[in-house]
């Protein structure tokens, strides 16, 4: 974190006034907003892999180059591990749909003109995104490949269908597989269009007049356009009715044509492909299936195997997605694919695994479905006194972090903190901090579960070491992203001597 604050500091001429953490959404990205004495804020990025760092770089660079609606990076580390970009502000059209989602879909006209806008603009980042890009830049890949697809299958097939305990026929049903991957990818071996692979509500930010801005696409790659429409669409979660989603079909073929108007000659074949007399809804449909075996599989890893509710929440919705769209008898021209679909969707959920997952997790099943309980934890320095119980309970537990190996006593890590990637590093290699944590996590873990078993709203945990800078900051950071994944409680971690607050909210 110091090294990010002293990039502000270089790039603005001072230090920030504020910094406030943002919680992310599954990113491994840590990101902050620093504002200025002025009240300008710019937002702090800390990545992990430098490799999808520079991916994301490079492609947000070379659109804001084309001036498409992305955030502008304005300036990067020498190791490209950290960076600062443009403040979109906070609010994302996941966050501005909400209510529609929670009344069962019913979009009021006001969404359904942002859900246009968004569409609208998609075809611009694909098609001038994609002119001349070097998708070498592309990480992990530059191209959806069959390679791409046959791994999101078989992921599908192991983390899913197996645990279903729906009977196939593996070898007719692999012949189906590369079938499939051949007519999706039929088309695009030499289109230059940039896929998003990511698009979705949550990754579209909404300026103060309701105009998309389009964020985290660094997973994007060379690869067809159906692919993006068909993922925001049918994304399981949204609910949109048959309706919409044609409309906002009709929105974005429309947009296509626009295009071919002012893009270059080089283009227009590519465009002209989905402009509304060429687009193919069969190719479309194609694509709807394939993202929703895909989500199915990472639905069943994330609920079935790492028991995270939301996942487990979000089955329903996308198995009634996959329902619908058998219908249409065209759709899934595969024997054993149609087969085992058409057997998953005439049961409620997956089974099998679940049952035995939970005869083997007793305690979290037993957890209410909806928590109100709030996980308070902080990191201090024993020499400015343990963290004051604002609650009125007594304050909860204090561990003491001091007795682990101090990354502090060694000069390259004295200016960093334990959310700084060398400190989790050395940390972690060292060991002695995972062994300490494990068993905080037995303790933790057996006091939330009753708490929400005896409604409870209140809970807090502390940890101090010398300086309040690394071992309790690693320690802090790590209960609370350990209890809000494995428990959805809402948490408030707060790492006192760095005067950085983060607020995760209850996911049940």
């Amino acid at each position: 974190m110091q090294q990010l604050t002293e990039l502000y500091t270089s790039f603005v001429g001072s230090a920030p006034k504020t910094v406030e953490a943002i919680t992310g959404s599954g990113s491994n990205r840590r990101y902050v907003r620093f504002t200025s004495a002025e009240g300008k804020s710019l937002i702090g990025v800390i990545g992990t892999s430098r490799e999808e760092n520079h991916a994301f770089i490079a492609l947000a660079r070379y659109f804001a180059a084309k001036e498409l609606p992305v955030p502008r990076v304005l300036a990067v580390s020498d190791d490209e591990l950290r960076y600062l970009q443009q403040d979109l502000g906070s609010r994302s059209l996941f966050d501005a749909l909400r209510a529609a989602r929670e009344a069962g879909g019913r979009y009021e006209e006001t969404e359904k003109e942002l859900l246009r806008r968004t569409i609208a603009q998609l075809p611009r980042l694909q098609f001038l995104g994609g002119q001349g890009l070097d998708f070498s830049v592309c990480y992990p890949q530059p191209a959806m490949d069959e390679t791409n697809v046959m791994f999101d299958l078989n992921y599908f097939k192991y983390c899913f269908l197996k645990p279903s305990g729906v009977d196939f026929h593996e070898l007719r049903l692999e012949q189906d597989f590369r079938r499939f991957a051949h007519d999706l990818l039929a088309d695009s071996e030499n289109e230059s269009t940039f896929l998003y692979r990511d698009f979705q509500a949550r990754n579209v930010m909404l300026d103060a007049a309701g105009n998309p801005h389009f964020i985290d696409f660094q997973g994007g790659r060379r690869g067809p356009v159906y692919y993006d429409l068909a993922s925001f669409l049918w994304q399981a979660s949204a609910r949109y009715p048959q309706s919409l989603r044609e409309e906002l079909i009709d929105v974005y073929c429309n947009s296509c044509r626009d295009l071919l108007y002012v893009c270059p000659n080089q283009l227009q074949a590519d465009i002209h492909k989905v402009s509304p007399y060429n687009f193919h809804l069969s190719t479309l449909h194609l694509f709807v299936l394939f993202r929703l075996l895909q989500v199915l599989g990472a639905y069943g890893y994330r609920g079935y195997f790492e028991r995270k509710q939301h996942f487990l929440d979000s089955i329903p919705p996308a198995l009634e997605n996959l329902r619908e769209l058998l219908q249409d008898e065209d759709v899934c021209p595969y024997p054993e694919m149609r087969k085992v679909l058409e057997q998953l969707t005439s049961q409620s959920a997956p089974s099998a695994d679940a049952r035995s997952m939970d005869s083997s997790r007793p305690m979290e099943t037993a957890v209410k479905s909806t928590p109100s309980l709030r996980v308070r934890i902080f990191s201090f320095s024993y020499k400015h006194g343990i963290p004051e119980d604002s609650s009125g309970n007594g304050g909860g537990y204090v561990f003491d972090c001091r007795s682990t190996h101090n990354p502090g006593r060694y000069e390259p890590y004295k200016q960093l903190t334990g959310l700084d990637e060398p400190v989790i590093r050395f940390l972690e290699d060292d060991g002695e901090i995972l062994t300490f944590l494990d068993s905080v996590y037995r303790l933790a873990d057996a006091h939330v579960a009753r708490y929400l078993q005896r409604g409870f709203t209140d809970l807090m945990f502390s940890f101090g070491c010398t300086g309040g800078q690394h071992r309790s900051v690693y320690c802090g950071q790590h209960l609370a992203e350990h209890l809000h994944q494995k428990f959805g409680v809402a948490i408030d971690l707060t790492h006192r001597e760095q005067n950085i607050h983060t607020f995760l909210p209850a996911t049940l």
